[in-house]
């Protein structure tokens, strides 16, 4: 049995035709430079352009990658990623994107923190280069995950990533249990941030939407189902506290409580209460909504085809759909 390397790098590709061949060139480059052994799995997250056939040609070529998988429709980042997970032999996962939006060559500054004895180290992205419909709602997802998780990184979307492996592989994970980035990070306490430099898109488009931006931080809330509700009873405790004040001070200002109760104050408090009630229900029917989905018991993925080197010589197997 070949010894089990120490890194899995695990690339999601979604319409990366353009991209791949560059950036596995940059990945390779910053793998040989460490001088550790190591595996690429590469997964196509549904596209429909020339990437597979881009991925097929990298794995003929080179012996590293030793997984590639195609899957049948686009499930999603995390989705992508979790089918790479259940491939991964490495001590050390490495997770990133293939858009060349950050570059693999930087792979060595999150090594030499991970060497230090941490289980999880992301990159920041410094001056990020996208449009700022991405970044104000990232920001503010960032936030509401930092609060839910009780973690303090900084950029929870940054997708390059290095992971304690023997860690994570005690997590449930497969096509029916898809694994959570901030449901990990939130069972973590030797966490660190590396500055990473970000770069405009150099191809094609992002596959982000504000939709799948929505629905993303959704399923990090609704995953993290207790911590959320504590931080709205937190902000309803808070708006409580803030009334009472204020209908104290009315109490003793110079004209009375009566000359403070107007319509526009009453107004403001029933919208106030009535604002943090429409969230407690849209948090709750989430939830439900999202716990009938898994009952259901539907794949989030379905892998059309795979192609894995043997790992006790040089040959390879084909499969089908799994």
């Amino acid at each position: 049995m070949t010894r089990a390397p120490e890194f899995s790098v695990l690339i999601s590709c979604h319409f990366e035709e353009n991209s791949i061949e560059e950036f596995h060139g940059r990945l390779s480059a910053a793998l040989e430079a460490l001088g550790r052994p190591y595996e690429i799995i590469l997964v196509n997250d549904g596209s429909t352009d020339g990437t597979w056939r881009k991925l097929n040609a990298l794995f003929d070529k080179d012996t590293h990658i030793r997984v590639i998988l195609d899957l049948f429709k686009n499930a999603g980042q995390q989705a992508a990623v979790t089918a790479g997970m259940t491939e991964a032999r490495g001590r050390a996962w490495v997770l990133m994107d293939s858009d060349l939006q950050l570059d693999p060559g930087e792979l060595p500054l999150l090594v030499a923190e991970y060497d230090k004895g941490t289980d999880l180290v992301s990159g920041y992205r410094k001056n990020r280069k996208d449009s700022l419909w991405r970044i104000l709602p990232s920001r503010l997802a960032n936030v509401i995950m930092r609060r839910a998780s009780g973690s303090t990184l900084r950029d929870f979307g940054c997708t390059f990533k290095i992971y304690n492996g023997d860690l994570l592989r005690a997590f449930r994970f497969g096509p029916y249990h898809v694994f959570n980035n901030v449901d990990a990070i939130s069972r973590l306490s030797r966490c660190a941030e590396v500055p990473i430099t970000h770069y405009p898109r150099k191809y094609g488009r992002s596959g982000w939407t504000f939709r799948k931006l929505w629905q993303y931080n959704m399923d990090n809330l609704v995953k993290l189902s207790q911590r959320p509700f504590q931080v709205l009873a937190g902000f309803c405790f808070l708006g409580g506290i803030l009334f009472a004040l204020r209908i104290l001070l009315a109490f003793f200002s110079a004209g009375g409580i009566m000359t403070e109760v107007t319509p526009g104050l009453i107004l403001n408090t029933v919208f106030f209460f009535a604002l943090i009630t429409l969230s407690a229900i849209a948090l709750v029917g989430e939830l439900v909504i999202r716990s009938f989905l898994t009952l259901q018991h539907l794949p989030a993925y379905v892998v059309r085809e795979r192609r894995c080197r043997d790992t006790d010589s040089s040959d390879e197997h084909d499969t089908g759909s799994t």
